[in-house]
């Protein structure tokens, strides 16, 4: 991974992880304080800021990649402070690597980022329109409307990092954010952990900071008043001295190898922290207890919202009633947990198979939602209508045709950027 160091080389190593669309100049306002107590390491995302062009479609690979990189300079054990998807690279990394992991800050983070739905459709809008859509809404989802009016220079910056960014990587990361979801594993995180977020963020809010701290057994809030989703860029001041604080007095179990900094004005090492921000009450975490069900309707279940999306998948659940759930648990297992769940070919070649036999066999009331599976499988709008217009010739025009006619107004729809 591309990455940098700032602070003396004898201290210890605490690494910082960037948010989705932005570099690691996002943590500019806090280095110069923390550079003077930690060796700060920071990194991009594949794609983000001149990174080789790399995609990660998996939280986990992204954290398997930073853990080669640390490998590679000699950093074994370090602290970690990542901000949204750099948050979920940090809890991945808690939970799979926690001897390597002192201390934890998780800011603007979740355990889901949303729904798989919401950041699928994202990558629909970037594979079809490119960046520029998310660059020109993308100050609207990270500043409070009063900043970004303050701050004109700042909010073209941003708008730059996403311009920059590469289309595939960026596509990759909103997969990885689709497919993260750590509900349940929360009670294993063993390591001290903050949680930082924005009082105005409305991208991943108080309400999932809430549920962090109500699942992590160490783990703190801090609301940052007059912040949103990019609270070290908005209040760089509270967000390092947030930070200062926490890391110089948890680091409890490596004494022995890494030395923990006293700050002058702060708590010596191991005492309460007291905090600089409102510490609010958790909410209890979401239920996450399995379905009880087969392990291949479970995986059916997993690849159907993944393909149709959880609109669907929902909407289908609710119509089901005692005449029709045991059809609807059939499709769900061998539909989708053999024959979709299979590895012979990939999900772009399944949804040019599916729109082909949908047209072929005249049953175009399942056309729609086969297009948007299609969009959200990495098919785009030209390739769909290449494999429609094979449909003409082996198929038939007035099929074909009724196809294109249904086609064009679900990529409409699916691929009109944001207002």
């Amino acid at each position: 991974m591309q990455y940098r160091f700032d602070g003396p080389e004898d201290a210890p190593v605490l690494v910082i992880g960037p948010s989705l669309g932005t570099t690691w100049h996002m943590w500019d306002r806090q280095i110069p304080e923390l550079s003077k107590h930690w060796r700060i390491f920071r990194y991009d995302l594949p794609g983000h800021g001149g990174a080789p062009a790399r995609p990660a479609a998996a939280v986990t690979d992204l954290a398997d990649r930073l853990l080669a990189t640390l490998d590679s300079v000699g950093v074994q054990r370090f602290g970690y402070a990542g901000c949204s998807i750099g948050g979920a690279v940090g809890a991945d990394l808690a939970l799979r690597h926690p001897h390597r992991v002192a201390a934890l800050a998780l800011v603007a983070a979740s355990p889901r980022f949303g729904t798989a739905d919401e950041f699928r459709q994202r990558g629909v809008i970037v594979r079809t329109n490119g960046l520029e859509p998310i660059a020109r809404t993308s100050p609207e989802r990270w500043f409070t409307p009063g900043f970004a009016a303050a701050q004109p220079a700042i909010v073209e910056w941003a708008v730059q990092m996403v311009r920059t960014t590469d289309p595939g990587c960026y596509i990759a990361s909103c997969e990885a954010l689709a497919a993260f979801d750590i509900r349940s594993d929360l009670p294993r995180i063993g390591v001290p952990t903050l949680v930082l977020v924005g009082a105005e963020d409305k991208v991943t809010g108080p309400a999932e900071a809430r549920n962090l701290v109500a699942g992590i057994p160490d783990a703190r809030l801090a609301l940052v008043p007059g912040a949103s989703h990019l609270a070290p860029v908005e209040q760089p001041a509270a967000v390092t001295d947030l930070l200062l604080m926490h890391f110089s007095t948890t680091w409890q179990d490596t004494q022995a190898s890494i030395p923990v900094p006293l700050i002058p004005g702060f708590p010596a090492p191991f005492a309460p922290m007291v905090p600089v921000a409102e510490i609010a009450a958790a909410a209890e975490l979401p239920d996450v207890s399995p379905t009880g069900r087969s392990d291949r309707y479970d995986q059916g279940m997993k690849v159907r919202r993944e393909v149709l999306g959880d609109a669907h998948v929902d909407a289908a659940a609710a119509a089901s009633d005692g005449f029709t759930e045991d059809f609807e648990e059939l499709l769900t297992r061998y539909t989708w947990g053999e024959i979709w769940s299979r590895e012979g070919l990939d999900r772009k070649a399944r949804s040019c198979v599916s729109l082909t036999a949908i047209v072929a066999s005249g049953h175009l009331g399942g056309l729609a939602q086969h297009v948007r599976a299609a969009l959200r499988n990495g098919l785009t709008p030209v390739e769909i209508k290449e494999v429609l217009l094979q449909t003409a010739v082996y198929c038939g025009i007035p099929a074909a045709g009724a196809a294109f006619e249904i086609a064009r107004s679900v990529i409409q729809e699916e691929t009109t950027p944001p207002a």
